[in-house]
């Protein structure tokens, strides 16, 4: 009887879940917060204790899972209904590059470093810092992104020398370039010391994009 009792579970979990996923809304995996994965996780959790444990049964699991539907059901209206709830509880965007100024401390908040924003942007067709205006990191870790409109075409892709005020050895190679050519083209650009620098990236046909610690917020 073991068999049966478990596609007669499946078959009840899966529409609990349906149901009760459908009752929280409809979602693109996109628009997924950590909140929902949490939620999502622990819902899926309670079907597989109870498929693979025969002392579980099926009463027990569908309270488990209206009573854990209820909570999120609860949350959810809570946060639609008080701002000050929905920040703890669902997290908010964060401008991350606000007016062409990257936010340090938004980038440590978000425990991101800068090498790993520039691959988000790749993703998103943008290929140099020096474009940005605005990003914001959504609450699903998606990044939002607007673009100077002088740079609204597609650029070549420039590479990191600079990070944190640390020469990017790896980086210089790939670029066919040196130390020396590096402090040369620094100092061409007024910059003496290189741990004044946030970042430097560095094109063919753009040349050199410099944000110094001052120019950061």
């Amino acid at each position: 009887m073991i068999y049966p009792s478990i596609v007669l579970k499946l078959l009840i979990g899966l529409i609990a879940l349906v149901f009760v996923t459908r009752l929280l809304g409809k979602k693109h995996m996109s628009q997924v917060t950590p909140f929902d994965f949490v939620y999502a996780l622990i819902l899926g959790g309670t079907v597989e204790e109870t498929i693979y444990h025969q002392d579980h049964t099926i009463p027990q699991m569908l309270f488990s899972i209206a009573i854990w539907g209820a909570l999120i059901y609860t949350v959810e209206k809570l946060t639609q209904r008080f701002d000050k709830l929905r920040g703890p509880l669902k997290g908010s965007s964060q401008i991350l590059i606000q007016d062409g100024k990257v936010s340090i401390e938004e980038l440590e908040k978000a425990n991101l470093e800068l090498e790993e924003l520039r691959g988000m942007l790749r993703q998103k067709d943008i290929f140099s810092l020096k474009a940005v205006k605005y990003v914001f990191l959504e609450t699903n870790g998606e990044i939002s992104v607007m673009k100077y409109k002088e740079h609204e075409e597609t650029e070549e892709p420039s590479i990191l020398l600079v990070d944190e005020g640390r020469i990017l050895e790896h980086n210089l190679q790939i670029a066919g370039k040196d130390r020396e050519w590096l402090m040369r083209g620094l100092s061409k650009e007024g910059i003496s010391n290189i741990k004044d620098i946030y970042y430097a990236e560095w094109s063919i046909p753009e040349g050199f994009f410099i944000k110094k610690y001052e120019h950061c917020i």
